[in-house]
């Protein structure tokens, strides 16, 4: 019998031999001997941007798109600011407006420098479409549009505008729905037994907010149809993951910020409850308490992120999305259940979102040369140079 392992307990997952015909594997999947053979014909070489670029920067569009929907949460007149009326109501409303557009400038520059990539680098495209990691973070653009969409000081839910946007952003996360989830139970390469990792709960979480901006525009039926699809795959990713079975894909140290996301898809869907069914009833508290429990289980293993702190690299923008989300949540719960504790609570978990996010800020500006390390083990890079040495050596 297979044993099984809860979502955050270290284990050593086995490659398959036919995959890798080589004695020893790293982090990242690939052979010792065939990284180093590449690492030495890469040496020297000045790879450009393109090359390194990957989905996974949409990281940081998360992170400042879901910061701009907090704030405007927190700004709005329903929003009980009793525990924030010192902080909220002290900045002027230019400040929302010029965060929203800080996040649509660089939420726009990550969509164009991955646009070009896929004309000039289409091999290194192929290959994040291949990679366990990679392929989920497709999700993410679209993502934080919608996101964006739902915090525009510009456009209300009830515009035709919006509605068209809504339809724009959220066919491409339906198109990927099919394709990948379709691959979790056609393909026996691509079970999700076999590939299941922290950032496969991506998936979900575009249909959750899909499903919340829906709500918004008044669309229920669409909003429903979104949730369901979203809330039946987290069930099934959610128990996958908690198994860990023996084979599947293992996670490289450097990715570990991305077991966060376990916070983010409960208190999104949280927020998209709220929203179709217009109150914070028992299931959108037991997706909250359910986050929080999660955020502290945690917070409490520090050693689990140890290696990944060592240097900073773009996974760390990893943190500052699901904390956000589970701000917004909070600040949902505080709004239906009054009381001096909800509001500490939600109090608590936004300033340690704004904390975050402006140090990964900070941090994303002076350490630039980290930004586009040469050993990211997500860099789809590394894929294709490890395909192409293999095959020349087979």
């Amino acid at each position: 019998m297979t044993p099984n392992h809860g979502p955050f307990t270290k284990t050593n997952h086995q490659i398959p031999i036919s995959s890798l015909n080589q004695p020893t594997t790293s982090t990242t999947g690939i052979s010792t001997s065939t990284r180093t053979r590449a690492n030495n014909t890469v040496s020297g070489t000045d790879l450009s941007i393109l090359t390194q670029f990957h989905a996974g920067y949409f990281r940081i569009s998360l992170g400042l798109c879901s910061q701009a929907l907090l704030w405007k949460t927190l700004a709005e007149p329903t929003t009980d600011a009793h525990a924030l009326s010192g902080i909220v109501r002290t900045i002027p409303s230019f400040a929302f407006i010029l965060l929203w557009l800080i996040a649509l400038l660089t939420l726009l520059l990550l969509c164009s420098l991955f646009l070009v990539r896929c004309f000039l680098r289409f091999r290194s495209v192929r290959a994040e479409l291949a990679h366990h990691v990679g392929m989920n973070y497709l999700f993410a653009p679209w993502i934080s549009f919608l996101l964006l969409l739902q915090s525009t000081p510009f456009l209300r839910p009830t515009s035709q505008l919006y509605r068209i946007l809504w339809c724009a952003f959220s066919m491409p996360i339906i198109i990927l729905d099919v394709k990948i989830y379709g691959h979790w139970f056609t393909q026996g390469k691509r079970f999700l037994s076999m590939v299941a990792n922290p950032t496969s709960q991506i998936t979900v979480i575009g249909n959750l907010v899909g499903a919340r901006a829906a709500a918004q525009m008044g669309w229920r039926e669409s909003a429903v149809c979104m949730f369901s699809l979203g809330m039946i795959h987290y069930l099934v990713l959610f128990v996958t993951l908690y198994q860990r079975f023996l084979g599947s894909d293992s996670l490289p140290a450097m990715l570990r910020p991305v077991f966060f996301l376990f916070i983010a898809a409960p208190s999104m869907a949280c927020l998209a409850w709220n929203s179709i069914s217009s109150s914070f009833d028992t299931s959108c508290k037991m997706l909250f308490f359910l986050s929080l429990f999660l955020f502290v289980s945690l917070v409490t293993r520090p050693a689990l992120f140890k290696r990944s702190m060592r240097r900073f690299s773009i996974a760390w923008w990893a943190y500052s999305f699901p904390l956000t989300v589970l701000a917004l949540a909070a600040t949902e719960y505080a709004q239906d259940v009054k009381g001096m504790m909800p509001n500490i609570l939600m109090l608590v978990l936004s300033v340690l979102s704004v904390i975050v996010t402006i140090a990964l800020m900070v941090f994303t500006a002076f350490r630039t040369h980290d930004i586009l390390p040469h050993d990211d083990p997500f860099a789809c890079y590394s894929i294709v140079r490890h395909i192409s040495t293999y095959v020349a050596n087979d």
